[in-house]
């Protein structure tokens, strides 16, 4: 039989039917006289002047389930097919590169809209603070990956999230640009997850609720994993400031997330609604009398109910009290001694952070002394504020102490001592330092951060990555909550990153925590909108627990917040300073205390089983269309794809 450029041309010669089997010439003209002109389809899928009922099912495309069609077809290049190229596979080569060539080109529009839709939503966070934005990005994203397979929706994700991750997490590249694109990778995967879910749930009826249910779902896999998660850039923090932050006081952060997910994905839902309105504009019958096409009302519902979805979530928060009023009081003082150089080399000399510290509290003594300021009850300084252990260097414990007898009150004093019972290892504490008996109740920070204050698998990545030698010991995690009776006040201590968690400020609340302290050092970095970032969980734990959080920072940002999450107070980065202040304290726990974890566990246990439902669908969807008899359409496209073989 020939083959290639010779059977096109005896095809055209000899007319449409020539050199074609009688048996695939007979079914193809049954499948003419059988089939009738198939209709339109609309924008969901739907046959336009047929009803769906009637319309018979199609095949779907290896690939798509039920979206678009990714198949490529090979195209013929001077005649020949890619299978008879020559022995050397060349041809089959050049089929696969024209198809990722297809491939690039179909998906490129949609992955730019999905990085540009990533870097949009970082600048939802400090320092910029555009909350707005976090609900159009998930409103974006949403759209993006509506009617995409699992696989188109992952990718889709994916190119969502690294920009994004790479634009929130740059204030990392202190420690290395390395640092920040690995990490905004790992993180990514979860925003892969997220996108694939998105997809496969977008076939399902009621689809912006469960991809509002997925969002808090992925939120709650990567406070979690690996190496007990990192929360940073949940949606709940870009909200701080917004009409869902008093939701914090019902049921968390979670709830928080979930309600500006639920506005962003009603709003994608309600402009999806517009688009078929404006779709369907065009075919509707003139009306008599204005000769304008005219749409039913019916046709309005849609855009109607998510429009309502999206103002409901919105304002709900605006019904929630925020509950403010104090049962006592304590007079407070805050010290910001400020370090030698911002950076990775933040220590400087040996008490030179120490130092800084005592001499501003000797100031505030004088000042007191003088009438100048009124004296606290009580003082806190940050996080590593004591750049030596006081407990092994006699010359730290003689500067705390001179300190804390100037003063006349307890101080809260932060610094890194040695484990008392394994060798190497270092304690993160915050303790409460008595001008006469000295050094007293301690809290150890729970939560160290990993390749941070310890290195996982230390032995075998330490030759790989030689800058993890730098961390010469790790950190040794406390076992217990952080409420120390500090002077009259009963204090709940929370060091540095641990305020991102949502179990560890709330188990110290309900702990009896009357306020809570919030000990970090962001020196290193400093005046990259890391302690902005961090300074907005401050507000958000306020109102989710209702109490007021005091954040003590060797360089800034050293604040004071209401109970309601107002910044009261606050200080500018690498000046030191004191912050003077009445700091409420309250008794009553809110309601997101007492149920805890179980809204973030419930919300995002229906994400989970709306995926595995829609999942199920899909599969049984396909089952069933394998045991459905083949159309005429179905016929005459197995007889050419048979005759096309026969060809080759």
């Amino acid at each position: 039989m020939p083959s290639g450029s010779e059977t096109t041309a005896a095809s055209a010669a000899d007319g449409p039917t020539a050199g074609r089997p009688k048996g695939v010439e007979a079914t193809e003209r049954a499948a003419t006289r059988e089939t009738p002109e198939a209709p339109a389809e609309n924008g969901d899928g739907a046959h336009d002047g047929a009803p769906a009922s009637t319309s018979a099912p199609s095949a779907p495309s290896p690939g798509s389930e039920g979206g678009e069609d990714l198949r490529v077809e090979p195209a013929d290049r001077g005649g020949k097919s890619e299978h008879t190229d020559g022995p050397d596979g060349r041809g089959a080569r050049g089929g696969r590169l024209r198809r990722l060539g297809d491939l690039i080109r179909r998906e490129a529009p949609r992955t730019a809209g999905a990085a540009v839709a990533g870097i949009a939503l970082a600048l939802a966070f400090p320092p910029y603070g555009l909350w707005p934005l976090s609900l159009l990005t998930v409103a974006a994203l949403s759209l993006l990956t509506r009617r995409r397979t699992a696989r188109q929706g992952a990718w889709t994700g994916f190119a969502f999230g690294w920009p994004f991750f790479t634009m929130l997490l740059k204030w990392l590249h202190v420690v290395g640009w390395d640092a920040v694109l690995g990490l905004a990778f790992i993180e990514s995967l979860f925003l892969a997850a997220l996108g694939a879910a998105l997809a496969v749930t977008s076939r399902l009826p009621l689809w912006p609720l469960w991809g509002a249910c997925l969002w808090v779902a992925e939120e709650w896999a990567r406070d979690r994993v690996p190496f007990g998660g990192f929360p940073w850039g949940r949606l709940a923090f870009a909200n701080t400031g917004s009409p869902y932050t008093p939701l914090a006081a019902l049921g968390g952060a979670p709830l928080v997330t979930f309600a500006a997910a639920l506005t962003g994905t009603a709003l994608a839902a309600a402009a999806l609604a517009l688009w078929h309105l404006r779709a369907t504009r065009g075919t509707a019958a003139p009306d008599a009398e204005s000769g304008r096409r005219a749409l039913m009302p019916r046709a309005l519902v849609p855009v109607a109910a998510a429009l309502a979805l999206a103002t409901g979530a919105t304002v709900a928060g605006y019904a929630v009290p925020v509950p403010t009023e104090a049962d006592d009081s304590a007079d407070i003082a805050v010290v910001q001694g400020n370090v030698e150089q911002p950076g990775m080399n933040f220590l400087g000399r040996p008490m030179k952070i120490l130092n800084n510290h005592v001499e501003a509290t000797l100031d505030l003594a004088h000042r007191i002394k003088a009438g100048k300021a009124d004296k606290p009850d009580l003082v806190i300084w940050p996080e590593n504020s004591s750049d030596l252990d006081p407990y092994r260097w006699p010359e730290a414990r003689e500067r705390i102490d001179q300190a804390a007898k100037a003063v006349g009150v307890p101080i809260l004093v932060g610094a890194l001592v040695d484990h008392p019972g394994t060798k190497g290892y270092v304690e993160n504490q915050g303790i409460v330092w008595d001008p006469r008996k000295g050094p007293g109740k301690s809290y150890t920070k729970q939560h160290p951060v990993p390749f941070g204050e310890y290195v996982p698998f230390r032995d075998e990545l330490s030759t790989v990555i030689t800058r993890l030698q730098q961390i010469p010991r790790d950190f040794w995690p406390g076992d217990h909550s952080g409420v120390l009776q500090t002077g009259p006040a009963r204090l709940g201590d929370v060091i540095c990153f641990e305020v991102a968690y949502d179990e560890i400020p709330r188990d110290t609340v309900n702990a009896g925590a009357r306020a809570l302290v919030v000990q970090t050092n962001n020196a290193t970095y400093g005046r990259t909108g890391q302690p902005e970032q961090q300074l907005v969980m401050s507000k958000l734990r306020a109102v989710e627990h209702g109490r007021a959080v005091v954040t003590a920072a060797t360089s800034g940002i050293s604040s004071v917040v209401g109970p309601d999450g107002t910044i009261r107070q606050r200080t500018q980065e690498f000046e030191r300073d004191v912050l003077s202040a009445k700091l409420p304290l309250r008794d009553e726990i809110t309601t997101a205390d007492r149920v805890g974890a179980v809204p973030e566990w419930v919300i995002a246990m229906v994400g989970v089983l709306a995926c595995a439902g829609a999942w199920y669908a899909g599969r049984r969807g396909r089952t069933d269309h394998r045991h459905t008899p083949p159309t005429a359409q179905t016929r005459q496209s197995d007889a050419r794809r048979k005759q096309e073989g026969q060809q080759r």
